[in-house]
């Protein structure tokens, strides 16, 4: 049996819930204290049993550092693009997503790096 374009988006919802809320590194416990809703009901959501109300969505989507269109429609690159306003920075991190992953690896230890010493100078003139 063909799931419904609803049954579909509820569990597109639900797999980008469990995503953000684990990406956070919270239990769907902590998650329900901090929205006031049970965690039962978090892992309703997250199966795409139940749609959260308004407010609740609200409070899942400030919890989780995410936008409430990421969660109910979004991608990782709606989300990449909302964070991040400098479209050159965009484009880089979208043509770096086409690169092997041993090329990633040296993008990522480049990045490291010159964060690491923005971060020494930083410290050394306080």
């Amino acid at each position: 049996m063909a799931l419904t374009k609803t049954q579909n988006s509820k569990a597109a919802f639900g797999k980008r819930l469990t995503a953000a809320r684990e990406a956070k590194k919270l239990t769907k416990q902590k998650l329900g204290e901090v929205v006031s809703v049970h965690h039962s009901q978090i892992g309703r959501y997250e199966k795409g049993e139940a749609s959260p109300a308004a407010e609740v969505l609200k409070k899942m989507a400030n919890a989780l550092d995410v936008s409430t269109d990421y969660l109910m429609n979004g991608t990782t690159a709606d989300l990449a693009a909302e964070n991040i306003q400098d479209k050159t920075l965009i484009n880089q991190f979208n043509r770096i997503t086409e690169l092997s992953s041993e090329n990633k690896t040296v993008v990522s230890k480049l990045i490291d790096a010159f964060l690491f010493q923005q971060e020494m100078k930083q410290k050394l003139t306080n």
